[in-house]
C-alpha cells in the first residue's frame, strides 16, 4: 500500500511540479526487499469520489493516457507482484460501481483500444522475460542507474533474472519533453534492442523510441563502464534487451 499510494499521489501531481517530489517514486527500493509485496491498484483507489485512475491522471485527454500507461509500464518494470482491478486495464472514466457493468463501449475509441493493447503487451512481456518476474523480493534482482534526476523527472534501473546475464533496462520520462540524446549507464558493451515502449503509435502514442535499438559506447556514465544514448519518450516508459 506504500508503494501505491506514494506512486498515485506522485502521478496525480503536473509533471512541471514532480521535480520537488521524485522521492515518493524512489523511496519504495529502501524496503522493497524487506517483505513479499505486491503492488496493488485495488477497487478502493477507484471509488469513493476518488474517480478512476485515467481520471486522476493530469493533462489533456492525450496526457491522461500517456500518464496512466507510463504508470503501468513502471509498475510492472518495479519488483514486486501485480495487482489490477477490473475496468484499469481499457481506462474506464467512471468510478466502479458494483450494481452496473463496466464501461466496455469504450473500446470503441483507438485511445482506449490502445491502452488494452498496451497492458496485454506488459502482461506477455511479463510472463516472457525472466528478469521481471524470477528476483522480486530480493536485491540482486535490481539494480538503480540513475535515481537522482529530479530535474528532469527521470528514472532508469536493471532488472536482473537468476542468470544475471539475462537483464532489462528500463527507463522512464514523467514529463512532456522528450528526452533526445539522454545517455545511460549499461552494464555490457552490446546492442540493447527496444522491447517495449509506451509511447508507440500502437497504443496511442507520438511514437518516439528507439528502436530497432542502439549500440552501446565505451564511455562510462552513471558508474558504469559504458552507455547508451537514448530517446526516452513524453511520459512514457522504454524497456531495453541486451542482444549479444
Amino acid at each position: 500500500m506504500g508503494w501505491m499510494n506514494d506512486t498515485l499521489r506522485y502521478m496525480r501531481h503536473e509533471p512541471i511540479h514532480r521535480k520537488y517530489h521524485h522521492d515518493e517514486l524512489t523511496f519504495s527500493l529502501i524496503y522493497a526487499f524487506t517483505e513479499n509485496f505486491v503492488l496493488p491498484f485495488s477497487h478502493d483507489e477507484v471509488v469513493h469520489g476518488k474517480g478512476s485512475l485515467l481520471d486522476q491522471m493530469p493533462g489533456d485527454l492525450w496526457q491522461k493516457f500517456a500518464n496512466l500507461r507510463l504508470l503501468y509500464g513502471y509498475m510492472f518494470a518495479h519488483p514486486g507482484k501485480k495487482l489490477q482491478f477490473m475496468g484499469c486495464e481499457f481506462g474506464q472514466w467512471n468510478e466502479w460501481n458494483c450494481d452496473s457493468s463496466l464501461q466496455w463501449d469504450l473500446l470503441q475509441w483507438s485511445s482506449h483500444q490502445g491502452l488494452q493493447k498496451y497492458v496485454a503487451d506488459l502482461n506477455r512481456i511479463y510472463r516472457s522475460e525472466p528478469a521481471l518476474h524470477q528476483i522480486d523480493f530480493d536485491h540482486h534482482g535490481f539494480e538503480w542507474v540513475d535515481c537522482h534526476n529530479f530535474e528532469q523527472s527521470t528514472l532508469a534501473f536493471v532488472r536482473r533474472a537468476k542468470d544475471p546475464r539475462d537483464f532489462l533496462v528500463a527507463a522512464c520520462n514523467f514529463t512532456p519533453v522528450p528526452r533526445t540524446q539522454h545517455r545511460l549507464g549499461v552494464p555490457e558493451m552490446c546492442w540493447y534492442e527496444e522491447i517495449n515502449n509506451s509511447d508507440s503509435v500502437f497504443y496511442g502514442g507520438s511514437n518516439l523510441g528507439n528502436g530497432p535499438g542502439r549500440m552501446a559506447e565505451p564511455l562510462p556514465w552513471d558508474g558504469r563502464p559504458f552507455s547508451i544514448p537514448i530517446t526516452l519518450p513524453p511520459l512514457g516508459i522504454v524497456i531495453l534487451k541486451p542482444r549479444r
